[in-house]
């Protein structure tokens, strides 16, 4: 793709959908072309439309131009998902971020692409209903991001992933007309043939643009109790947690931390308590009448697998005020911190999370292996992530320019995802393929005796995309 091209698709998309939805200042390119792990590309120009007719308009063009499109919410994925690779131009959806219809009747909210999972969950809870899948990143993270990336959260345990609340989606297709597809359906049963609309869901944009989402929606539990427990050991935290998952309850929120990521995590944060040692962070969901029935349960486990402290709320409102979610959402922040007290911060490093799944009842295995292979390497490595339903993020942070380092890195980071298919497990849980995980989708198609199923996608994008312009380079 000549620069020239795009300057030519630039200038007629002016005139197509206004000069005032696309810029092309470096210092602005510049933001939009990079992540928080540290992957960084260059686009032509950052499009913002505003309505379906815009998005139709400029896959138009672009299949006309052979342009590449970069989709893109608000940029907080981790493997490379919504970087741009070369040329092109990245459509940011900041601009599509209304709540177009909300039914408590029929549990469902319909909202544009844009729209941030945290205000999305403000405007509706007033209702007593939730959309309950909650990235780390909720704060920032929008609807249409999460369906491209299939993302999961803290309450995957309980409620799954993207592809389990959303009923139907508006598309749009890179062809001639940019045409407009509605997937799916407004109820939750729905046989519409085959089932397009958990296709899109997880494909990281390279199969059409999502403009509109049909959400399912959910009550806000009555009453949700959790614990905070700190063990000195962290075989007695993971035989803990088992423990808990074995009793026939299944918790709503299973989250843990080691203990070096807890101590970086919870540095500077405003607590009324002390944390020292690997974190386990479990919720359960309730009446108000048993609420003080689950804390007894969940302390009793706790304690009989020597947690040396126990912290227990017994409402949501409570676990805020105390900040017992406040070290487990500071994951992120934690696994950069540990990066430059290593490197400093004058570097640019780059972060490695990784984002493999193992049935739980092999996550003390998984876990076992994971820091393994941090030894092997001589590599300092944090481990942290989703316990209740096995996906863990081990990360390593690293200065690109230090050859050696990048190779260990390199070759941790694969072997990692070796342990999840050893464990029958899968390679990615929530984050997806991007950039960063291509080879590991080809090893998990050749483990499983599977790897015709990469030729069928490759078929599907060609169905979809014939020119290849959608999110080119990633997932397949």
């Amino acid at each position: 793709m000549s620069e020239k091209n795009i300057k030519t698709f630039i200038n007629e998309l002016e005139s197509l959908v206004g000069s005032n939805k696309i810029l092309i200042d470096d210092i602005i390119l510049k933001l939009y072309s990079k992540e928080p792990s540290g992957m960084e590309g260059k686009a032509n120009a950052v499009i913002f439309p505003e309505s379906t007719i815009d998005v139709s308009k400029i896959l138009s063009l672009a299949y006309e131009y052979e342009v590449p499109i970069y989709p893109q919410g608000s940029s907080s994925s981790l493997s490379g998902n919504a970087v741009p690779l070369k040329n092109g131009v990245i459509v940011s959806f900041e601009r599509m971020n209304k709540i177009k219809e909300l039914n408590i009747t029929d549990s469902i909210a319909v909202v544009e692409p844009g729209i941030r999972i945290d205000e999305l969950n403000t405007n509706i809870e007033k209702s007593g209903y939730m959309f309950p899948i909650d990235p780390a990143s909720q704060s920032v993270a929008t609807i249409g991001g999460a369906i491209n990336n299939g993302a999961g959260g803290l309450k995957g345990a309980k409620y799954g992933t993207m592809k389990d609340w959303v009923n139907g989606l508006q598309i749009v297709l890179a062809d001639e007309n940019g045409s407009t597809l509605f997937v799916g359906c407004k109820t939750v049963k729905c046989r519409k043939g085959y089932d397009l609309t958990r296709l899109i869901i997880g494909s990281e944009g390279t199969l059409a643009l999502v403009t509109e989402a049909i959400l399912r929606l959910t009550p806000i539990p009555e009453s949700i109790v959790t614990s905070l427990g700190l063990f000195n050991d962290i075989n007695d935290l993971l035989n803990a947690f088992i423990e808990i998952k074995s009793s026939g309850i299944q918790p709503y929120i299973a989250e843990f931390m080691d203990n070096k990521t807890v101590e970086i995590a919870s540095n500077g944060l405003d607590l009324n308590f002390t944390p020292e040692g690997n974190m386990l962070l479990v919720s359960i969901d309730t009446t108000k009448e048993s609420a003080n029935k689950v804390k007894k349960f969940l302390e009793n486990k706790l304690s009989k697998y020597n947690a040396n402290k126990i912290i227990t709320s017994l409402s949501q409102e409570e676990a805020e005020e105390m900040g017992l979610f406040k070290i487990r959402r500071n994951l992120f922040a934690a696994q950069t911190s540990m990066g430059q007290s290593i490197y400093g911060t004058n570097k640019k490093l780059q972060v490695f999370i990784e984002d493999i799944v193992v049935p739980p009842s092999k996550i003390i295995q998984a876990i076992n292996k994971v820091r393994d292979l941090g030894n092997k390497y001589g590599l300092i490595i944090s481990i942290g992530g989703h316990i209740g339903d096995g996906n863990i993020h081990p990360s390593v942070v690293y200065d690109p320019m230090d050859e050696s380092i990048k190779n260990k890195v390199i070759n941790w980071y694969n072997d990692v995802m070796k342990v999840a298919l050893e464990l029958n497990g899968s390679i990615s849980a929530e984050h997806g393929i991007g950039l960063l995980k291509k080879d590991g989708l080809s090893m998990e198609m050749k483990y499983y005796n599977s790897s015709k199923e990469i030729n069928i996608m490759k078929s599907i994008k060609s169905i979809f995309d014939p020119k290849g312009i959608l999110n080119p380079g990633k997932v397949l």
